[in-house]
């Protein structure tokens, strides 16, 4: 986690529910309807905000093309992005 470490406990229901601290709700950035995600990593169990960590993974997936492609600022992505479209428009 990053910041403060803290522990928090939860009662788990009949139906294998559990409510979710609104500290560690906080840190996660969950809120009503989103999507909780557990991941085994080491023996053990995480819990994360099913959205940041789909954005973690496209971020890693990515990490390094802009170097590759030659974007060094954002005008150079909107030049980019023009050209993309010219060429869609072309075709």
């Amino acid at each position: 986690m990053k910041g403060e470490d803290c522990m928090e406990l939860a009662k788990v229901t009949s139906k294998g529910q559990i409510t979710i601290p609104i500290e560690i709700r906080k840190k996660l950035g969950i809120k009503e309807g989103s999507k909780v995600l557990f991941l085994e990593e080491a023996g053990r169990i995480y819990l994360a905000n099913s959205s940041m960590e789909a954005l973690r993974e496209a971020q890693a997936a990515f990490a390094g093309e802009a170097e590759r492609l030659g974007l060094e600022t954002e005008e150079d992505v909107v030049a980019m992005v023009k050209e993309l479209r010219k060429e869609k428009t072309v075709k």
